[in-house]
């Protein structure tokens, strides 16, 4: 199952997990305010138990995040999408969203979700829509966010 993908820059985007960057990434998040309560141990169970896809410049470090908890069959849930912000507004984001969704679909997973405090454009761009029925969805959150 493993998916690489070059853009034109010389980027990759890769699902294997030996590439991530622990140390980048715990930065990351403890930055982000839906995960930064978290320790690292959490984020390696996190990241242990998805599927993560990094973005890697030329010389090899990890540049983005973005992970799926999914079956691959019927549902995933997108979570953790980060770009290191020396490296935001050149249409990362986008490229690997894009990128997500398609090895996904191409799983056969009917249903992708995610939730997003500011960047419902970035998700839109790639086929992100509001849901459908809000009424028909419910949730268990214990968890700390705003």
């Amino acid at each position: 199952m493993a998916f690489t993908l070059e853009r034109d820059d010389g980027l990759i985007l890769s699902d294997d997990p030996s590439r991530l960057d622990l140390d980048r990434i715990c930065a990351w998040l403890a930055t982000a305010y839906w995960a930064n309560t978290r320790d690292r141990v959490t984020i390696e169970r996190s990241l242990t138990a998805s599927r993560p896809y990094g973005v890697y410049a030329s010389d090899g470090t990890q540049i983005a995040l973005a992970r799926a908890v999914t079956d691959f069959a019927v549902i995933a849930w997108i979570g953790d999408v980060i770009v290191d912000p020396a490296w935001r507004g050149k249409g990362i984001g986008t490229w690997m969203m894009r990128a997500v969704v398609d090895d996904l679909v191409a799983h056969g997973v009917a249903r992708i979700m995610l939730a997003t405090n500011d960047a419902h454009e970035v998700y839109q761009r790639v086929g992100f829509t509001a849901l459908r029925w809000p009424e028909r969805w419910m949730e268990h959150d214990r968890s700390q966010l705003p």
